[in-house]
């Protein structure tokens, strides 16, 4: 049972990261080369997307490696599981702090209805993601190293 809900658990953060990757690394930067219009209109369409799912995805993630540690105290892989636990909590309070304000004003964004600082507005987003990103890879490579240590 144990190594079902490792398994389960790092699927779930890797995939997490890889789709928080993709958005930093990809889509964001693809969004921000096209004309004002379009590139707001995108940004728009997928904050409301990612916002309705991040929020499981996120706290999903959180309890599977907090489940992790917990089943798992007093062995090898608890230690790294907690500190996976701890940067996902992390990643949470960034999101609920820095990000989700920002992500919601975009959310409302349109191309004819939008601030004059929406470019910048969104570049911070930018930047805050990629520091989450890091926080969130970091913890992955705890889940799995808390799982190779069963």
């Amino acid at each position: 049972m144990v190594q079902l809900l490792a398994v389960i658990t790092a699927t779930v953060v890797g995939l997490m990261v890889g789709v928080e990757l993709a958005v930093a690394v990809v889509l964001n930067p693809i969004l921000m080369r096209l004309p004002a219009g379009a590139s707001i209109e995108g940004r728009a369409d997928g904050g409301r997307m990612m916002g309705r799912a991040m929020p499981f995805w996120y706290f999903g993630s959180l309890a599977l490696t907090a489940a992790l540690a917990a089943v798992t105290w007093g062995e090898p892989s608890a230690p790294p599981a907690a500190a996976a636990a701890v940067l996902l909590v992390i990643s949470v309070v960034m999101s609920l702090a820095l990000l989700v304000p920002i992500n919601n004003r975009g959310t409302t964004w349109t191309a004819e209805d939008h601030p004059p600082d929406w470019r910048a507005q969104q570049q911070r987003w930018d930047r805050l993601h990629h520091a989450r990103v890091a926080v969130i890879t970091a913890a992955f490579v705890l889940v799995l190293v808390a799982v190779t240590a069963l």
